[in-house]
This record gives structure tokens, C-alpha cells and sequence, in this order.
């Protein structure tokens, strides 16, 4: 061991970068040790000590055209890397951009060019991964990974088996024996820590697929799901071999149930406008019914409910569309907060009923924003038996697999409308952003053959869920 080494873990020490005592995880699991390397930013001779080693030491013998820095930890490392060794650099975004242009990955590459990650600790490798994804999914070339920190716990075992090797500064060992050597912690403590790594192992790579709802058919995941609504389309789809809802933006009845009968054996799910249809009547929902039940496929009203609870309450349920008496499920926004599940919740009578949470939208310059939705994703948790799922356009927006992501602005190829509306291809809203159900409307409705172009997006976009659970992505 060098002393710079010896030198780097005493202040590491100094600076509270590693903590020793009784802290909870955020997944509310106690631990002994407890690692901050955020604060190292304030102390630019912990910085400058980490960097020299990381280039003089886990950088040697390794081939690379850029560096790549997992956010938001080791950004400024990779920097200071970036500047000592004349790499460029390239930065992940955490999330897309809504506007601009919507960008993972920042900086100058070409496909092919291999990127050296930097990251500050490792667990499970899970954030590590999570880069090396976007960055592989420019064509770029990621096999290897310095930190500073391996805690031994599984990481490095999880990125073997999906092809990147790390090299650390310290492993969690090391760091021990040189903080007890040199008095700064007692051997007590040094044991129970390697007890807890010793018993605490990150679930491997390979356990997680079991739970990854991009992996998982829709059979599994209708076994994993809390709504009979949301088990009920799983196995419609998996049944009819679609993942098809059609947007019926018609202002004619008539109009509607013509189209249906054309397209009803094509698709899982109808989703209607009904306060845009013109000619609306008791006689259209009894008849709307009845094909979906003859087609087999469910009916979902896109309300879009963003009132107080009890208006709500009789928008749902009065009025002269009576939405609770035929829809099988709605749309809502989260924006008035808890009280319009609670209203959706108290007027189902009993009768099992759906929501889809709008967690995000696909028309340009939308305001939602990440915060929002992941408010919206934690609502919708305390209401289980209620909530199918998400309208949605991020594959990160939820993990739970017995809920469905719900995608609207699909289009055979990409475009825009003259109203900002985004149209992305069914690889983009599938493969890439983890759609599990996708809305079409126009392709389809404004069609001269309805019939053939239902055929012809329900077999697009099946081909990608199928290749989706199949692993097979690159």
C-alpha cells in the first residue's frame, strides 16, 4: 500500500466522507457504516489527492477515447480527470430533456469509441449500469469502471456479468485496515462492519431481472398486479397477442361504433372522448358495451379529472355521461392532490374500477416536471386496488411491474403536429421507454383502411414486446 493511499483513507475520515455508527439506508435497512463522498467537493486537496491516484493507478493499462462521469457524485472527478489527461469528457443526463434536443448523452462521440466510466462507490453497480445503458445505446463501447470506493457487497460481480470490469482505490477491506491500523476506529467496530458487508449482499444482476418489469410478460406481471382491472388487460393482451388502444377522437356515435366493428379484434383497450361526441346517448353505451365485450377488449374514458374530491364524486358519476356506469377505467391528473383518488375510490360502488395517473405528457412544453411526477408515482402507491397504472413516457417512471405505462403519440414513423403534439415510432415508446400499452389515433381513424393499419400497428408493436422480454435489446 502507498502512502498516498494511507493518505487519501485518514482524510476521508477527516472530512466525514465515511462515518462509522448507526445509520439507516433509504431502504430503511440499518448499517454500521455510512458513505457521503459528496462533501469531498469542498475540499479541493481531497479532490486533487483522488484524481492523481485514480490516473496514476486505476487509469493505467486501460484504452479509452472518453471519460464519463456517473451523475452527480463523480461529475467532478471525471472533470478534474478530463482536464489532467486532455480526455473529452461526456456527460449523462439522469433524464431527457422535454424540449431542445431531448438528449441522454452530452458532448462530441462517434459509435464505436470506448468510454472509461468514473464513479465515486459501488454497492450493487445499479448507477453504474443505468450509465453504461445510455451510453451503449449511442454505440459507444463501455467495458470499464474506476471508483473509488468498492464496498464489496456485490457491485463488481453484477457489471462482470454484464461485461465492465471495475478498478478501485479501496476496496471496503482496505479501508478498514488502514483506519484501524492508525487508531481511527477500534477493531469492534472494524468486525461488525465486515460482519454486515458479510451478510449484506446486493441482489445480483441476475435477481433483478425477475422483478424487471421490461423483462417480465404481461402473464407475469397480471400475477404481480393489486387492480382485477389492471390482471384483466394483462391477459387480454397476452390473449389477443396486442398491446393496441385505439384513440377514437370522433364526434359522431355512428362514426365510433362503425370503427370498432372494423378494428375491435385488434386492439385491448378503446379510448374515447365521450364529451366531444355530439350525438351522445344511452343507446351508444349500450352498444359500445357490447362490442367490447364481444371483441374482448376494455373501455377507458380520458377524462383527465383535476377537480376538488367531490366534484369529482359528480363528474364520475352524474351528469348526463354517467362515466361510472360504463367506463372500465379513467384518466386523472394528481395536480388537486390525494382527494380525487379518494373520490374515484368512494364511487366505484363496489364494482371494480381503474385510473391512470397522468404522471407525464407527450405534447411540447408541457409543464410537468420530475418532481411532479414522482409525487404523482408515490400518491398512486397508497391506492393500489385503484390505481392500473401511469400515463407515462419514461421507463423510469415507476418500477412496480403489476402496473401498466400507459403511452399516447405513437406513429409508425416520428413526427410533430401543428399543435405540438410528439409522435415517436412504437421502438422509441417501447423497446427504449418501456410502454407497455400504446395509444394510436390518428394512424389509424384517419385512415382509408382502418381495418389493415390496426393490423398493421398491433403487429409493430407486438414484434417489440416480444423482442422487450426477450432480452435481446442491442
Amino acid at each position: 500500500m502507498y502512502p498516498e493511499f494511507e493518505d487519501l483513507a485518514l482524510k476521508l475520515f477527516h472530512v466525514d466522507a465515511v462515518k462509522f455508527g448507526e445509520f439507516m439506508t433509504k431502504s430503511g435497512i440499518k448499517t454500521p457504516v455510512y458513505f457521503d463522498l459528496r462533501v469531498i467537493v469542498s475540499y479541493p486537496d481531497v479532490m486533487e489527492l483522488i484524481s492523481n491516484l485514480l490516473h496514476n493507478f486505476a487509469m493505467k493499462g486501460l484504452e479509452y477515447d472518453h471519460l464519463c462521469g456517473v451523475p452527480y457524485t463523480a461529475l467532478p472527478i471525471a472533470t478534474l480527470l478530463s482536464v489532467q489527461t486532455k480526455t473529452p469528457m461526456l456527460m449523462r443526463r439522469k433524464e431527457a430533456k422535454s424540449y431542445g434536443t431531448k438528449k441522454m448523452i452530452e458532448g462530441h462521440y462517434s459509435a464505436g469509441q470506448k468510454c472509461l466510466i468514473i464513479e465515486d462507490v459501488v454497492t450493487s453497480g445499479s448507477s453504474v449500469m443505468e450509465t453504461v445503458k445510455d451510453l451503449r445505446k449511442e454505440g459507444l463501447k463501455v467495458n470499464d469502471a474506476i471508483i473509488i470506493l468498492d464496498r464489496e457487497q456485490g457491485g463488481s460481480q453484477n457489471l462482470a456479468n454484464n461485461n465492465v470490469q471495475i478498478k478501485s482505490l479501496f476496496t471496503m477491506s482496505t479501508l478498514i485496515e488502514i483506519l484501524v491500523r492508525k487508531g481511527k476506529i477500534s477493531e469492534n467496530i472494524a468486525f461488525k462492519v465486515k460482519q454486515y458487508l458479510n451478510d449484506t449482499k446486493a441482489p445480483s444482476s441476475d435477481n433483478k431481472k425477475s422483478n424487471n418489469r421490461m423483462l417480465l410478460t404481461f402473464e407475469k406481471r397480471s400475477e404481480l398486479s393489486s387492480n382485477p382491472l389492471s390482471k384483466q388487460l394483462f391477459n387480454i393482451m397476452a390473449t389477443k397477442k396486442t398491446n393496441l388502444c385505439l384513440s377514437v377522437d370522433l364526434t359522431s356515435s355512428t362514426s365510433i361504433l362503425n370503427l370498432l366493428e372494423k378494428v375491435g379484434e385488434h386492439i385491448c383497450l378503446v379510448k374515447t372522448h365521450v364529451d366531444i361526441i355530439e350525438d351522445f346517448n344511452p343507446d351508444f353505451v349500450a352498444q359500445l358495451k357490447q362490442l367490447a365485450d364481444r371483441f374482448n377488449f376494455l373501455i377507458l374514458e380520458d377524462r383527465k379529472f383535476a377537480d376538488i374530491g367531490n366534484t369529482v364524486s359528480l363528474q364520475y358519476q352524474k351528469g348526463m355521461f354517467k362515466i361510472a356506469d360504463w367506463a372500465d377505467c379513467v384518466t386523472s391528473h394528481s395536480l388537486p392532490g390525494e382527494g380525487v383518488l379518494k373520490a374515484l375510490s368512494s364511487s366505484c360502488n363496489g364494482v371494480a374500477k381503474g385510473v391512470f395517473l397522468l404522471a407525464e405528457m407527450s405534447s411540447e412544453g408541457n409543464l410537468i416536471t420530475p418532481e411532479y411526477r414522482e409525487a404523482s408515482v408515490n400518491m398512486a402507491a397508497k391506492y393500489p386496488n385503484l390505481v392500473m397504472g401511469f400515463v407515462c413516457q419514461n421507463k423510469d417512471t415507476f418500477n412496480n411491474p403489476g402496473l401498466i405505462q400507459l403511452t399516447p403519440g405513437v406513429q409508425l414513423e416520428s413526427s410533430k403536429d401543428d399543435m405540438g403534439q410528439i409522435y415517436n415510432t412504437p421502438e422509441k415508446v417501447i423497446l427504449e421507454n418501456g410502454a407497455d400499452v400504446i395509444v394510436v389515433g390518428r394512424g389509424i381513424v384517419a385512415s382509408k383502411s382502418p381495418e389493415s393499419q390496426a393490423l398493421i400497428y398491433k403487429e409493430a408493436l407486438w414484434k417489440c414486446y416480444t423482442k422487450r422480454v426477450s432480452g435481446k435489446l442491442e
